[in-house]
Parts: structure tokens; sequence; C-alpha cells
């Protein structure tokens, strides 16, 4: 088989990493790609939102199966304009991609649906908005209604910071037009976690659970970021839990977008509050996460593409799932300054001191100089992991890792998985 993975992040990074250890693979490409990337795939010079190109790409050179990263082109219709010259894809259609593309249609779904969720209302309108902030209890959570690459989610404690966040989202506009309205909804308290699950629009398989760190400092303080870091399984979900998730969650949702006329086939990511009361929907989104993507692949067994195809084609009522037994930690590496303005360029060191160690570095903002140095080229710039047979182990690991790479102004969190610790005291893991 050919296979094209569409994206260049860590997240992609992942899914190549795992795509190439499939015996049903002959070739990769991934467009665009980047320079760790490239240690598996043919990178292609064309962006994830330039549809036309990917799908005259993907004819010409006879792609046997399509793997988009990011939800843009998701959102944007890729699948659809695939799967209409007869290509095979892993993906939501462009009215399923709609549970992440809308928060105010993933609600609207839940309520219907009953799936958990924190009460919420929509607001078309600033003043109308305004109005309500006014009269309502806090904290509550405000939310850009479209796609804000992971930080159109604002938690506000008063009136003061919700008039802030509401000018920002729908006046200034700061998420352009992902902010044209509003979900304004109770906060939930508890933990969160991520569970993901592979679908053929009827049947799921369920991955190991995740835990994501999005604020930018320890102890989960300062804005929120693509993400920092994240680990597997996640403990605050068991399998009690999972179970309840499965029946509670993921089952309705997959059966209720079958009755909406939107069948969603893909990895369905559900971003989840493990409240008091169970667990209740934070938000969905229709593609892997990231960096989740990069603890929960390296934990699955099971060959990836032959899954992939059964989710595309319909056939996964006799899909065997295995997952390992193991622990996976994830830790960052950012620019200095990141979520805000940062450098790129900086001369990244040590990465030739990992290698033939059991260390998975993932690329995500990298990229070569006019020398064919690996140089900083984003916000999050590298995923270290560790896979070990215990919790402890992996996240000794993964920091001991992190320790010997450097470059200029990199920044990382310390405490990455320090939630599961509680959860484990006691314990061998």
């Amino acid at each position: 088989m050919k296979v094209l993975v569409i994206g260049s992040g860590g997240r992609e990074h992942a899914l190549v990493w795992k795509i190439q250890q499939s015996p049903l693979v002959d070739k990769i490409y991934c467009a665009p790609g980047n320079p760790g990337i490239a240690q598996h795939a043919e990178c292609v010079d064309i962006q994830p939102t330039d549809i036309p190109r990917l799908l005259e790409f993907a004819v010409n050179e006879k792609i046997d199966l399509t793997v988009p990263g990011p939800e843009a082109p998701l959102v944007q219709g890729l699948v659809d304009e695939f799967e209409a010259k007869g290509l095979t894809i892993f993906g939501p259609s462009q009215k399923a991609a709609e549970l992440e593309g809308s928060k105010a249609f993933a609600k609207w779904l839940m309520r219907k649906y009953n799936v958990p969720t924190a009460e919420w209302q929509v607001f078309y309108d600033a003043e109308e908005a305004r109005r309500h902030l006014r009269e309502r209890e806090y904290p509550c959570v405000i939310k850009a209604d479209g796609l804000a690459a992971g930080k159109g989610a604002v938690i506000v404690q008063d009136e003061q910071q919700a008039e802030h966040a509401l000018d920002e989202i729908m006046v200034r506009r700061v998420f352009g037009e992902a902010g044209a309205k509003i979900v304004v909804e109770d906060y939930m308290r508890g933990e969160e976690a991520s569970v993901f699950a592979l679908s053929d629009g009827e049947n799921v398989a369920l991955l190991h659970p995740a835990q994501d760190h999005k604020p930018i400092f320890d102890g989960d303080q300062g804005p929120n970021t693509g993400g920092m870091g994240a680990y597997a399984p996640a403990p605050v979900v068991d399998t009690a839990m999972q179970e309840r998730v499965l029946r509670e969650i993921i089952e309705p949702t997959i059966r209720g977008m079958a009755m909406e006329n939107r069948p969603y086939r893909g990895v369905l990511y559900a971003g989840l509050m493990i409240t008091e009361d169970g667990p209740k929907v934070v938000e969905f989104n229709c593609r892997f996460g990231d960096p989740e993507a990069q603890v929960v692949l390296p934990l699955l067994g099971s060959d990836l593409v032959d899954l992939m195809m059964k989710a595309a084609h319909r056939e996964m009522h006799d899909a065997q799932i295995e997952l390992l037994e193991q622990w996976a930690v994830c830790v960052v590496m950012a620019s200095g300054g990141y979520p805000g303005t940062y450098e790129t360029g900086k001369k990244i060191i040590g990465l030739e001191k990992l290698v033939g160690e059991d260390i998975l570095i993932f690329h995500a903002g990298t990229r070569r100089n006019e020398g064919g140095a690996i140089v900083t080229a984003g916000g999050r710039v590298l995923s270290v992991v560790a896979v070990r047979d215990t919790f402890h182990a992996a996240r000794e690991a993964a920091y001991a890792a992190v320790g010997k790479i450097a470059f200029d102004g990199a920044y990382y969190r310390k405490d990455i998985g320090y939630k599961a610790l509680k959860h484990l005291a006691g314990t061998n893991s």
C-alpha cells in the first residue's frame, strides 16, 4: 500500500511512525511533513488545507489510504472530496466533522441524544451575551464556536474576566470567524481525560485513555496551549469508568450522528471531565489529539493501518484491537515565550545522544536550515516520549531524555503526569 499522511506536527510524526510498522505498507508520503517525519516518509510540499493539490497528488500517485492529521481540512470537506474520487480516506465527512467545527452543534447533538455535558447557552450577539454574563453565576466557561487551535475556551472567574473574554472573542475576533458566535457553559469540577474511539459509523473500538496538560505552567497555571505533555493510560479512567464512557458518551454520539444522517467514520476524540456525577463531555474533536497521539499510538499493539482501512470501509464489526499493558509519558519541549510571541531558527542539539536509546522523539516545530542543521520552527518543537512497564519508569526516562536535548530558550513543564501520582500511590506502577 501507499499511504499519505497530512500534516506537519508531532501528532503526524507519531502517525507516520506507527503506520510504517504495518506490513501492509510499502511507501508513506507526508504533506508537508517535517525533518523528523522525513526519517520514515517522503515529504511533499503541500499544505494541509490545499485540498485541490492534495487530491491531485493522491490521484496521480495512486494513494491507497489517506490519513489527515489536523482538523481544519476535515472541517473544510477534505474527506468528501477524496471519497467523490473513489479514494480511501480515514476521517469524518464535512457534516460529521461539525462535531468539532461547531461547539454549538456538538452541544445541540448532546442535548438531543442525552449525552452528559455542562449546561450551556449559545449567543450570536455580543450585547445579548453581555447581559447574560452580568446575571449568571461564576466561574463559567466561554468558548468560541469554531476552530481556534485548542485555545478558544476561556475559564472566567468573575464578570470582569467574562467581559474581557467576550470582547476578545466576539468583538476583536482574535480567533477570526470562529468567534462569530459563542457558547457559555457552566464550569465543571473534576479531572480531565481524553478518550479516543475508532469508528466505522456504527461499530467502535477504544484506545487507551490519556491525560493532556494544556496550561503552559506547572500546576496547570497560565494560559492554555496546544498541549505541553500527556501520558497514557490515564488512571482516572479505570475499566469501570471506561465502560461508562463507552455506554453513556461514545455509543450514543455515534448512534446520534447516524440518526442525523452524518455517519461518523474516523477517530472520535472525547475530551471529558470526570466529575462526582460521572463522565461529562468538555468537547469533541474529529481527529487524534496532540500530544495525546504521541502516547496513545505507541501503546496500540494492533496494526493501525488495518484498523483505519476497516473504519473507512465500514468493516469494523470484526475488528480486534490489542492494547499494550505499558505506560507512555510525553514531555513537550517548546520555544521560550510560547504560547505568546517566540523566536525560531534556534539550533537543536543533543538529538544524536538519544539515537539507539529506547526513546521516541516526535518532531513538531522543526525544519532544516541552509546548513542542514535541525532548528526550531514553531511554538511546540519536540515531543519526547518514553514507553515503560511502569508509570514512574516512563516518566523518569522521558525527563532524562529531555535533559539531553537543548536549544536556546527551550521550555518544558516539570510536572507532566502529576495527577497520576495520587491515583497510583501505593501501587507498583
